[in-house]
């Protein structure tokens, strides 16, 4: 009986101890100028699954993105929300930006943004506030790298930190 015992918990012990694993919340952004364009070009990768926990929560769309039951108003939704917790500086300023559009990407949405008529002999700072998905998880970290030029920076923000600024 012992054995028996020692044989179930050494079988499901690590069974359980998986299925309690953290799941990471993440997304990524590349901040990049453009001489053929004068342009900052970025493009920003964020889990859809979140995405769609997002939609649900604070707009009550069930969006279903990365399928063929889309919503229709999934896009809408996703440029709002962009617009309210994604912001751009330039030189100091708010910087207006055109959202492209999205694409997926395995388990990713891709999202691709421009903002445009930069002109870098003037260009001194680009600074992004990124609270993307911090008002869901406060474990939220949304990376950014900036490339311009030369110059390369790299931020993790996070909820108490989400600004980060690149100085040439």
């Amino acid at each position: 009986m012992k054995s028996l015992k020692m044989f179930f918990v050494i079988l499901v012990l690590p069974l359980v101890a998986f299925t309690a694993a953290h799941k990471f919340y993440v997304s990524v952004t590349n901040v990049n100028y453009s001489e053929k364009d004068k342009a900052l070009q970025i493009t920003s990768r964020v889990f859809i699954d979140d995405l769609d926990k997002l939609l649900q929560e604070r707009y009550d769309v069930k969006s279903k993105l990365a399928t063929e039951e889309e919503s229709p108003l999934a896009d809408e939704y996703l440029e709002k929300y962009l617009r309210a917790k994604f912001v751009v500086e330039v030189n100091g300023a708010n910087a207006s930006y055109n959202y492209i559009g999205k694409k997926y990407d395995a388990d990713v949405v891709i999202f691709y943004i421009e903002v445009p008529n930069v002109d870098l002999a003037t260009l001194k700072t680009i600074q992004i506030e990124n609270e993307v998905l911090t008002d869901l998880f406060d474990e939220q970290q949304n990376v950014v790298h900036f490339k311009v030029g030369k110059d390369k920076k790299s931020f993790v923000l996070v909820k108490s930190r989400t600004k980060g600024m690149l100085k040439l």
